[in-house]
């Protein structure tokens, strides 16, 4: 189907942004935040919403009820951009619908701070709530692990890591992730991520030197068998649409219960964008029924 009418109204209102580049990534940081308000609205009112420090991470859990299990959710923005404020309203809103505790990674941005340090500050954040999420009122028996974007690519690469641990995650849900940095782009004509700025994020990310074919950086170069169940959500009019349906066929194919689903008419990011476009609340309807399933 074509571009949504609710995208092309906010392609229309909204111009052409400048190319993602070192000069521009302030103002773009900027932006982004300066966003929230109008793209994901005030956000759910819920019971209980704390930011707690996690072996030095920033974390912000946010709870709907006692024992809750626990969802982790990481952040988009390639790696370069986003906080815990950008993406406020989205946690609330999946937190009220799944009954879960969706708890928020504010993990560091590159370039100023280059793999390996998200991966390695999610890791922390994760060995924090297992250690202490009991005493925080979690069941920590519980967990899954969701992100977007580049937040999907952190989920994906800590539910590999977690699981060479022996502590497994009860389910993944990547929502238009980021994969390989070799995966075939969907030729799509969109006024969402372009190949410019996805590839300005991966040399911010994983800058010259650094060998993006390793399984932290490469997930469909990892041994994929006993991966959690997975939801993946690509978006039509995303470049990413192609590699995060191969991904979620590597899945299966290793026998991971895995169902990839595309929303139709839809750009990279409208997931987060839950005041602009019906489809974003349907989607973190359809993630937050998939937790209630997986964590039940």
């Amino acid at each position: 189907m074509p571009l949504h009418p609710q995208v092309r109204a906010v392609a229309q209102a909204g111009g052409v942004p400048p190319p993602l580049t070192v000069e521009t990534l302030p103002a773009a940081r900027a932006g982004f935040v300066a966003s929230t308000l109008a793209e994901a609205g005030p956000g759910t009112p819920l019971a209980d919403v704390s930011d707690v420090d996690a072996y030095g991470v920033p974390v912000r859990i946010y709870r709907p009820a006692p024992g809750a299990p626990v969802v982790f959710y990481l952040h988009g923005g390639g790696w370069a951009m986003g906080d815990l404020d950008t993406h406020d309203p989205l946690c609330r809103y999946l937190a009220a619908l799944s009954g879960a505790a969706v708890v928020a990674v504010d993990y560091r941005l590159a370039p100023e701070h280059p793999f390996p340090a998200a991966s390695d500050d999610v890791d922390a954040a994760i060995a924090w709530i297992r250690r202490e999420g009991e005493a925080l009122g979690l069941d920590t028996t519980r967990i899954a692990i969701a992100g977007d974007s580049a937040g999907a690519h952190l989920a994906t690469t800590a539910a590999r890591r977690w699981r060479d641990r022996g502590q497994p995650f009860a389910a993944q849900v990547l929502i238009c992730p980021i994969t390989d940095h070799t995966a075939p782009l969907s030729d799509v004509d969109s006024p969402g991520l372009l190949e410019q700025g996805l590839a300005f994020c991966w040399d911010a990310y994983a800058p010259a030197g650094v060998d993006r074919d390793q399984p932290d950086l490469s997930p469909t170069s990892a041994d994929l068998t006993g991966m959690p169940p997975t939801l993946v959500i690509t978006a039509e009019y995303d470049i990413l649409r192609a590699s995060g349906e191969s991904y979620a066929l590597s899945l299966a194919e290793a026998g991971v219960p895995a169902v990839s689903v595309t929303y139709q008419g839809m750009i990279h990011g409208f997931f987060r964008r839950l005041a602009r476009f019906d489809s974003a609340r349907q989607a973190v309807a359809q993630v937050a029924a998939n937790l209630r399933a997986e964590l039940s």
